[in-house]
């Protein structure tokens, strides 16, 4: 075993798999930064590259792509609130508005900590639990599955907590557009309406697009033309207080261990891993109150778990040749090409290369670490831009992401549908983050579900099985936390409403109580100024007329000068 590590670090510590892990590095972040493309795109269009590589040189390129990209997706999510992927959705919980509140700079620093953290400490449990744990995630079945897309959903009413119900009608929403397209079981359209761009579906990436980044601009826009003006963010410090740093240090091994074991499951990923991470974290934390409104904690939280899963999607993939998402299929390919197949049979014959493509996750997140802390200061730049051209530029980057997908304009206007609902709903104070878990998880929940049901013959037994049964339970007691906390948390409001409006009429009976003498003194005063006109009045309708001088007294003699005027 310790021979098979040292001629592993052998291999990575060579010249050419240390410039294309670099390489990949570089051309991730630039991927990841951009709205719409993804870390599958990135692969699969620099897969090509690869084919003239060692097998070892081209698996590392594509490490540095996948790892970087989903750390850069999250620039945009804090900046500018368009999700640069859709496992990065969940930074926008805390990182937008630490933007809005001028820590930009470090929020930024924050996701740089936690991608380090997450994507090492995943890399480290890759090595050591892979074989354990691709064994295990072998042997989850569809009521699994199911289970844990439930236990996902009920992160729903989590984030809505204070306002449930919304947050349950968006939740509905997203998975009803989860059903669009054709089925995957029976080959049927659903919800179509004859229109033929619906049977393929309502792809995820223009609806996050939208909802996020469009509403956002909309907003921006608003603001702009009838109101002052867009809003203008400063960038901030871009260092961590040694006292948030502390706080944050349980919640990134918490967000690990969750991450990385959601990551092993094949078709989850750190989409689901970062919004289970944020909604446990969240749990456990001492204020609640401040998640979603510039919390560091919830950050954090969210980004350690979406980077951690970056190496557990791969334990499936090199242990047993399953691939865990679209990118590990990927790999799985880069090695074919070269005549490789990955399984148990990988490590007995090629030991060098399984444990150079182990210390490779170990050293990508150094890679990645070291340029996002020299570009850093650039990523925060953007915010310097005037909101006039910032917001044109992100919409037409929008535009462009939500069309590269699949070359669709059709896409473009999914994605503008979408951001004017996102508007409405802000308007209306309606949660989006529940549609985008429910656009997530849907698709999960119903196969697995309909899966399970048919593998049981139509039956609903394989519910009362163990592992389903526990983890309905545990996704009940969830539930129900959320939801009396939510009930309390609305208590708390009528009280702080009631105890408000019993404040504002103490304070009016006490303006009024204080007001009272001025108003008998000016009552008073008017008083005395009427019965002094009376007397006033009274004295001189009683004294006598006073006598004029008789004219002649003067010698003055009347002339006639007219009819009717005489003058003295």
């Amino acid at each position: 075993m310790l021979e098979n590590w040292i001629l592993g670090f052998q291999a990575i510590m060579s010249p050419m798999p240390l410039l294309m892990m670099v390489v990949g590095v570089l051309a991730g972040i630039v991927i990841g930064a951009l709205p719409g493309l993804t870390a599958v795109m990135g692969v699969a269009v620099l897969m090509p590259f690869t084919f003239s590589m060692d097998p070892l040189t081209g698996i590392m390129m594509m490490c540095g792509i996948y790892t970087s990209t989903i750390y850069a997706g999250s620039i945009p999510s804090i900046l500018m609130k368009v999700p640069g992927t859709p496992s990065s959705a969940a930074a926008i919980l805390d990182g937008y508005p630490m933007a809005q509140q001028g820590k930009g700079g470090q929020a930024l620093n924050i996701s740089l900590w936690s991608s380090f953290i997450g994507s090492l400490a995943g890399g480290i449990l890759l090595a050591f639990t892979a074989p354990m744990l691709a064994a295990i995630a072998v042997k989850v079945g569809q009521a699994e599955f199911f289970m844990l897309a439930v236990f996902a959903l009920t992160v729903i009413a989590s984030l809505s907590e204070g306002a449930l119900i919304k947050g349950l009608l968006s939740g509905a929403l997203g998975l009803f557009i989860a059903t669009v397209g054709m089925d995957a079981l029976t080959g049927s359209a659903r919800f179509t309406f004859g229109i033929p761009d619906l049977r393929a579906g309502l792809d995820f990436i223009p609806i996050l697009i939208g909802l996020f980044g469009v509403s956002e601009a909309i907003a921006q826009f608003e603001r702009h033309f009838i109101y002052k003006g867009g809003e203008k963010h400063k960038v901030g410090d871009f260092t961590i207080p040694k006292n948030i740093f502390k706080r944050l240090i349980p919640r990134w091994l918490y967000g690990t261990v969750i991450g990385f074991l959601i990551g092993v499951l094949p078709g989850t990923g750190g989409e689901v891993g970062s919004f289970v991470s944020y909604n446990e974290n969240r749990r456990l934390s001492r204020h609640k109150e401040t998640w979603g409104k510039g919390e560091p904690e919830g950050l954090a939280s969210a980004e350690v778990a979406h980077n951690s899963a970056v190496p557990g999607t791969l334990a499936p993939t090199i242990t047993l040749g399953i691939p865990g998402n679209s990118v590990a299929a990927i790999m799985i390919g880069v090695l074919t090409v070269q005549g490789l197949h990955p399984g148990p049979q990988l490590f007995e014959g090629e030991p060098q290369l399984v444990y150079g493509i182990l210390w490779g996750f170990i050293l990508v997140p150094f890679v990645v670490f070291i340029i996002g802390k020299l570009g850093i200061r650039a990523w925060g730049q953007i915010l310097r831009i005037p909101a006039r051209l910032l917001w044109p530029i992100i919409l037409g980057i929008c535009c462009i992401g939500a069309f590269s997908i699949r070359s669709s304009v059709f896409d473009m206007v999914v994605m503008l549908v979408a951001g004017i609902v996102g508007y409405l709903f802000n308007r209306v104070k309606i949660p989006t983050t529940p549609m985008v878990i429910g656009l997530l998880v849907g698709p999960l929940a119903e196969d697995g579900f309909r899966r399970a049901t048919m593998l049981e013959g139509g039956s609903f037994e394989w519910i009362f099985h163990p592992a389903p049964l526990i983890m309905l339970i545990l996704s009940i007691l969830s539930l129900a936390a959320s939801m009396l906390r939510s009930y309390r948390l609305h208590k708390e409001r009528q009280t702080q409403k009631m105890k408000r409006h019993l404040v504002s009429a103490e304070e009016k009976s006490q303006r009024q109580e204080k007001g009272k003498p001025r108003q008998q003194e000016k009552s008073v005063r008017k008083n005395r100024e009427q019965e002094n006109f009376a007397q006033e009045s009274k004295d001189v309708s009683s004294s006598e007329p006073p006598v004029l001088p008789d004219r002649d007294a003067f010698g003055l003699e009347s002339v006639s000068v007219g009819d009717d005027d005489t003058h003295w």
